[in-house]
């Protein structure tokens, strides 16, 4: 009697052996397979820090750690990373992973010192470390001024300052700092922003009070009146400096981020972001003191001073349009040079080196009083 067939023509017997081909591996194997990838990749880790240390060679002996930072060369190996990757790992993770390797082995030179609005548990301090990773050395500081003043005195490699909200909007002190500051913008970071509300009994029924940034006030200010609308709310310089003044009583709450919730011994009043925009997102700048070489993906910030008469702002854009640069964002302050004289804050498409920037650039230059370039600098990576 013959066998009997499946609907694909094999016999259970056949499909029964094929089954145990396929067999789910055993854990031991598996287990054995990992610690052996484990061990190749600190094996290439280790190879890819002692070619970190050739570079440093061949470069020469340096003046300061910040001579062995690229950050052109760093944007363009993370494009890679994130053009080479094809699951399982996010983007965002590998990025993370890679940046730091690259910055443990930089800092066999020498860690680079970063400053950024402080104190420790800020988003500031956040974007340092996901721009720089954690072999930098932070340096909190107790304003955007005296970011801006160590880093041009040498103290500080580069700084971190924030400069825009999505929901928000920009940060006024850091435009306004470029007005007079010659420092460079040499790179930038976006990190989403998560807003919790932090105490130290962790009960809403407790508050009385809440420290925090203007900026997280306004961002909270939807949930904070429905839940929390006869609260006194007190503005403090940033929400780091919140947490720390509401660990010191049951009454008192901040909001921030969980970093600050973690250095500060806070719980989560509530468990989720209490941020009215669940896509909340502040750019940030790295600040240095030269501009480098193009990356192949960049942005260009330019400072723009023009008289005020009809068609000005007609007459600072149509160059860029005639050269088919994108424009990214415009911001107008007032100069403080002289009456009625303006600055348009500009963020193009490209480095200040192409072509097509350099002959915009001089057409702009008949019709303004002056032009500062800012910095150009790799598009902000994931």
């Amino acid at each position: 009697m013959a066998a009997k067939k499946t609907s694909k023509g094999s016999t259970p017997a056949a499909e029964k052996s094929a089954g145990k081909a396929t067999a789910a591996p055993q854990l031991a194997d598996v287990r054995a397979r990992i610690d052996q990838i484990d061990r190749d990749i600190q094996t290439l880790i280790a190879e890819r820090a002692q070619m970190a240390h050739q570079v440093g060679k061949a470069k020469g002996k340096l003046a300061q750690a910040v001579d062995y930072y690229r950050p052109e060369r760093e944007a363009q190996v993370l494009r890679m990373v994130v053009d080479r990757n094809q699951g399982p790992l996010s983007d965002e993770l590998l990025v993370h992973v890679y940046r730091e390797i690259m910055s443990a082995c930089l800092a066999q030179q020498e860690p680079l010192k970063i400053g950024y609005l402080g104190p420790e548990g800020t988003f500031s301090q956040q974007a340092v470390l996901k721009h720089f990773g954690r072999s930098a050395i932070g340096l909190p500081m107790a304003s955007i001024e005296e970011v801006f003043g160590e880093v041009e005195a040498g103290n500080a490699d580069f700084g971190v300052v924030p400069v825009e909200n999505s929901g928000q909007g920009t940060i006024q002190v850091t435009l306004d700092m470029f007005l007079t500051s010659n420092l460079k913008i040499c790179g930038e970071v976006e990190l989403r922003v998560n807003q919790y509300l932090l105490s130290r009994s962790g009960r809403i029924e407790d508050i009385e009070r809440i420290y925090s940034h203007p900026q997280s006030f306004a961002q909270t200010a939807a949930w904070l009146r429905s839940n929390l609308p006869k609260v006194e709310k007190i503005p403090v310089s940033s929400n780091a400096e919140g947490a720390r003044r509401a660990r010191a009583s049951d009454d008192a709450a901040s909001i921030g981020g969980e970093s600050a919730a973690q250095v500060y011994g806070l719980k989560k009043v509530v468990t989720r972001p209490i941020q009215t925009d669940a896509d909340n997102t502040t750019r940030f700048l790295v600040l240095g003191r030269q501009i480098f070489p193009t990356s192949g993906h960049d942005r260009t910030s330019v400072l723009v001073f023009i008289h005020d008469k009809p068609g000005a702002l007609f007459d600072v854009l149509s160059p860029f349009a005639r050269h088919g640069i994108s424009m990214n964002r415009i911001e107008s302050r007032p100069s403080h040079q002289a009456k009625w004289e303006y600055g348009f804050f500009i963020d193009l498409a490209g480095h200040v080196d192409d072509p097509a920037m350099q002959a915009a650039l001089a057409e702009l230059a008949a019709q303004a009083t002056d032009i500062k370039v800012l910095g150009s600098y790799p598009v902000a990576i994931p």
